[in-house]
């Protein structure tokens, strides 16, 4: 007989403990002060406590404003975050851009002293050609008193055009005979810095 009062005492407990936790669910009683400890006790948190007065009476306009404005905040959060990243993207893509820009710059500096060289050596190499041209009709005493008169790798450009002028016509070059009439030691040097790599 006592078993059967104790079932009933803890099936009594079980059914108020669950009537009580459906009607707060339901919102028509308040045990959450009451029910806090039995929800620690679980580990489960219990639910928060309404701000609203015995008395007051809730407003669904209110509490829907208070989300669309949390929302809102949620979304320029986002959209700082997003605009700070776009900004840090643009600004190392303008960084690139610059520094293509410089190598770009610089390639073309290069291409144009290039071709400034090339025109440089062009035009030396005419003005060569165009005095061993002169030199070639010259008597070959005349034209030896000016080489004779010239720096060394000045006389040994022009002997090499010279001989590229007679390979291409066909004829042999003037410049062994040149040489011969050079004052010796200026023709031992001019030929030993002809003969050095």
């Amino acid at each position: 007989m006592l078993g059967r009062i104790i079932v009933l005492l803890l099936l009594i407990i079980v059914l108020a403990g669950g009537g009580i936790l459906w009607f707060d669910y339901l919102g028509v009683i308040d045990a959450k002060d009451a029910l806090s400890p039995v929800f620690r006790l679980i580990g489960r948190e219990s639910r928060t406590r309404s701000d609203l007065e015995p008395d007051e009476y809730l407003n669904l306009n209110d509490e829907r404003f208070a989300m669309l404005l949390e929302a809102q905040t949620l979304r320029d959060l986002d959209m700082e975050k997003r605009e700070a990243e776009i900004a840090q993207k643009y600004g190392e893509a303008e960084q690139m851009a610059q520094e293509l820009e410089e190598r770009q710059k610089a390639l073309e500096d290069q291409e144009k002293s290039i071709n400034d060289a090339r025109l440089s050596a062009e035009n030396e190499s005419r003005n060569i050609e165009g005095v061993a041209q002169y030199l070639v009709n010259m008597p070959p005493a005349q034209a030896v008193a000016i080489i004779a008169q010239m720096d060394d790798q000045h006389a040994i450009d022009i002997f090499r055009k010279t001989d590229e002028l007679a390979q291409r016509g066909g004829t042999g070059s003037i410049v062994p005979y040149w040489m011969s009439l050079l004052p010796p030691e200026k023709a031992a040097e001019i030929q030993r810095k002809m003969v050095r790599p």
